[in-house]
């Protein structure tokens, strides 16, 4: 059989039938001149996921995994269940629109020297989410979460650079960073960088990846030709979800800023946290899409450690010796 052009890795936790949709409408999506492999890593779901992948789609190699790894340490897993020169991540909580596998594979056929790819993420409404790529981490970007400034000019580039508001990205362009809920990458690239850091357990860990990935000459570029509709994503406002996205950032500056200049990050970190809570103390306004500051703040400990070190080998290698259940030589789809 030949080799598929590219081993899209899907990372399923709780998330069945949006998980079924979205391998459903891929599988819809092929053609002729794009062939792809799919990898579903199921992260010890308590839903029926894994087993409900093995009955309705047999094609699909499934990687049972007996505890939830995280989404990184998830992806790596999957990476080295498939074989082919490129690895495109997807978000189970995602449908295509058209051919987005073959519309992003053909531009990076065109574009190699970029490495790392990705196209647009809408709502249901057709109109961008601004989820597909990312702005960088810096001190000005800490210094207006400190002061509020992000939240109440949240929609001003120049107040909220981490989310790129009013970014075009119907043009095709190079960008910060990429989003893994829409990420196509070089495999070469991604052996190269051990794949994904595993110590991010969830959160960053795209920012963590395309960060390494320029440090190496790769230049992150939005194609707008490829498109994925983006129907999950509101689970990240609740106060569990805010506390990881805390945790990675944290950890995500120690990484890659100098002892003094991250300590001085985290400290903005923790400040924009506190003045958040005293609002909502003093002013007793609402949960601020979803958020409660006050718990957070109160949390501050758990987020402010990061995520523990994890000890485990990264791709090219087999981690754990873990094997997908469908058989490596299984023909690609497309």
């Amino acid at each position: 059989m030949s080799r598929p052009d590219v081993c899209i890795v899907i990372v399923s936790y709780n998330t069945r039938e949006l998980t079924l949709r979205c391998l459903r409408e891929l599988l819809a999506s092929r053609t002729p001149d794009v062939r792809f492999d799919i990898v579903v890593v199921e992260n010890a779901s308590q839903d029926g996921s894994a087993d409900a992948i093995a009955e309705q789609f047999p094609e699909v190699r499934l990687v049972r995994l007996t505890e939830n790894v995280g989404w990184g340490r998830g992806v790596n897993r999957g990476a080295v269940a498939g074989d082919s020169d490129y690895l495109l991540l997807i978000n189970p909580d995602t449908v295509p629109v058209g051919q987005p596998v073959a519309d992003l594979m053909r531009f990076a056929r065109q574009r190699p020297a970029h490495r790392i790819y990705t196209g647009r993420t809408l709502h249901a409404d057709g109109t961008d989410d601004g989820h597909s790529c990312l702005g960088l981490p810096s001190l000005w970007s800490q210094f207006t979460f400190a002061t509020g400034l992000s939240t109440v000019f949240r929609r001003r580039h120049w107040a909220n650079p981490e989310n790129l508001p009013g970014y075009d990205r119907r043009s095709v362009r190079e960008v910060p960073a990429v989003s893994g809920c829409f990420l196509l990458i070089e495999r070469a690239l991604f052996n190269r960088l051990g794949g994904f850091d595993p110590q991010l357990f969830l959160y960053s860990d795209d920012i963590d990846i395309c960060t390494r990935a320029g440090a190496l000459g790769a230049r992150p570029v939005l194609y707008p030709g490829a498109t994925l509709i983006h129907v999950g994503g509101a689970s990240s406002s609740s106060d569990g979800q805010r506390l990881k996205i805390l945790r990675g950032k944290v950890t995500y500056l120690r990484r890659h800023w100098s002892p003094a200049r991250s300590r001085l990050g985290v400290g903005l970190l923790v400040a924009g946290v506190g003045l958040r809570a005293v609002g909502k103390r003093l002013l007793g306004t609402d949960r601020a899409r979803g958020v409660n500051w006050v718990n957070l703040w109160r949390q501050r400990g758990t987020w402010v450690a990061g995520w523990p070190p994890v000890d485990e080998p990264r791709p090219p290698h087999d981690p754990d010796g873990v094997r997908p259940d469908r058989p490596a030589d299984a023909s690609p789809v497309g």
